[in-house]
């Protein structure tokens, strides 16, 4: 693990702690609170644009995907 220095505001930061004492998080620092934040975050901007990069590719290969979607449904109903 690394260790980084980083600004936040006073309101955000007093909203983390008020979370931390009324027991509603797990974790036992601040500095918990905010990795397991990031992760968060990072992991659903990540989901995103992974489902972004799959849509595309529906888009652009939708009508074959779907000819062959019923090719296939058509053979399994023999």
């Amino acid at each position: 693990m690394k260790t980084i220095a980083m600004t936040i505001d006073e309101p955000t930061l007093k909203r983390v702690d008020r979370l931390m004492a009324s027991s509603v998080v797990p974790w036992k620092s601040r500095s918990e609170v905010i990795r397991h934040a990031v992760q968060q975050l990072v992991e659903n901007l990540e989901r995103e644009q992974e489902e972004k990069r799959e849509r595309e590719i529906f888009r652009r290969h939708g009508a074959r995907l779907n000819r062959q979607a019923a090719a296939l449904i058509k053979e399994q109903a023999r």
